[in-house]
């Protein structure tokens, strides 16, 4: 048996717009390029669960919020990557329809990954394994042989796609197939490549 693991953020989805960004840095009455900065460099900590969201939203903004101010930022977060990849969201769909056994890995906080269950393209699939519910990162060893003990598989019948080259190399450290993301064609031909016909 071989697993599809697919990440979501820049394969399934779109890489999140900059307008978007820029949206919530305005609802939070917060200049951009300081938004920005704090959004990526606490973003690890807040898809691990080390930050709570109201710690994360502290941490970006430079001061308290309010749990009206998270709510707002949680939802319009979610929202910013809620823009689909189409292309790969096909591929996905027929992967599916033909039986393939699918999952999804992705570095992603308890709330984001309750709003990304939501979305139809996400809920089809059936096995999601979200950092913030393991306590675990990517490219970290062990979030991908949690994965595999989870999926009672070895970490040999696993392919797992990601656009970042870190995920893929620290996917590849732990046994699992890799394969970076560019786009959906190459996607295909690579797991032609990959998979057991």
């Amino acid at each position: 048996m071989t697993w599809i693991v697919f990440d979501y953020g820049g394969v399934l989805s779109l890489p999140q717009p900059e307008s978007d960004a820029r949206e919530m840095a305005r609802a939070a009455d917060a200049e951009f390029e300081a938004f920005i900065s704090g959004y990526w460099r606490h973003r690890l900590d807040y898809d691990q669960a080390v930050l709570t969201p109201h710690a994360y939203w502290s941490a970006v903004l430079g001061r308290p919020v309010t749990h009206s101010e998270v709510a707002r930022l949680v939802a319009m977060d979610v929202a910013s990557w809620a823009h689909p990849n189409e292309d790969t969201v096909a591929l996905l769909g027929e992967l599916l329809a033909g039986g393939r056994d699918v999952a999804l890995l992705s570095n992603a906080s308890v709330c984001v990954g309750d709003g990304l269950d939501e979305l139809p393209w996400i809920a089809a699939i059936g096995r999601r394994f979200y950092s913030g519910r393991m306590g675990l990162v990517k490219p970290e060893r062990e979030i991908y042989v949690e994965v595999a003990r989870e999926l009672g598989v070895a970490p040999s019948e696993i392919v797992f796609i990601d656009d970042r080259p870190e995920n893929v190399e620290g996917a590849e450290r732990a046994g699992l197939t890799g394969v970076h993301f560019t786009d959906a064609a190459a996607l295909r031909a690579a797991l032609r490549a990959a998979l057991p016909a």
